[in-house]
């Protein structure tokens, strides 16, 4: 799952991304509001957690614009506010839960897994192509005879292509969407992810390949 946290307090950034990679979420992190909403934009993410105290663009006003451009991603708001008013005015303009500092990281750990669940129930958790399904919540891809765990990078990409069956996707998109826009990863990691994955397939017997299209991407196709 790909979280967009925007905190301007880098201490609190850093530790807040190394609770949740250790948790296997991906992260892309900034530290003013016009970076969280050019990144918001892209509807990339599955959380986006946003504090209000922030330069440039407070919280609230990002919000306020995802909203209005018509993005859903689920939202939790940062605020070391405690008054009343605050949280009414953030959940009337959009926001799924409010979380005030200090708070124990497991709480926010608790109310992440709390939206991404209330998301996926708009949304199967089994997705299926071919003779091969992908459980959502456990991971695992599965032929209806035995099953194998997939790793988090593994099931996002497999994920990505199940869920858009022929759609061409770029090594571009990969990269943005699980890897994050400043990683620091080579992007000849996306092909060694796809060789992983055309294994696991392989493994399982299925009549789904991925199908590579140089210099534009890889599609998910079904054997005939």
């Amino acid at each position: 799952m790909r979280i967009l946290l925007a905190e301007d307090e880098k201490e609190m950034s850093n530790a807040l991304v190394a609770i949740l990679k250790h948790n296997n979420y991906s992260v892309d992190a900034v530290y003013n509001g016009v970076d969280a909403l050019d990144y918001g934009l892209s509807d990339n993410y599955d959380v986006i957690i946003l504090d209000i105290m922030m330069p440039k663009m407070n919280g609230l006003e990002v919000l306020k614009r995802l909203r209005e451009e018509a993005v859903h991603t689920p939202i939790l708001m940062l605020t070391a506010k405690t008054q009343i008013e605050d949280r009414i005015q953030g959940l009337d303009m959009g926001a799924d839960d409010y979380l005030s500092k200090p708070f124990a990281m497991g709480e926010l750990l608790a109310r992440v897994r709390a939206m991404s669940r209330r998301k996926s129930e708009f949304t199967p958790n089994l997705i299926v192509a071919g003779n091969i399904s992908l459980n959502k919540e456990t991971y695992e891809l599965s032929n209806q005879v035995s099953a194998l765990r997939l790793g988090n990078k593994e099931f996002q990409m497999l994920e990505m292509l199940m869920s858009n069956p022929k759609r061409m996707i770029s090594t571009e998109q990969f990269m943005e969407r699980i890897w994050g826009y400043e990683a620091e990863a080579e992007i000849s990691v996306v092909w060694v992810y796809i060789s992983y994955l055309r294994k696991k397939l392989a493994s399982l017997d299925a009549n789904i390949r991925i199908k590579a299209s140089r210099g534009i991407g890889y599609s998910l196709e079904e054997d005939v």
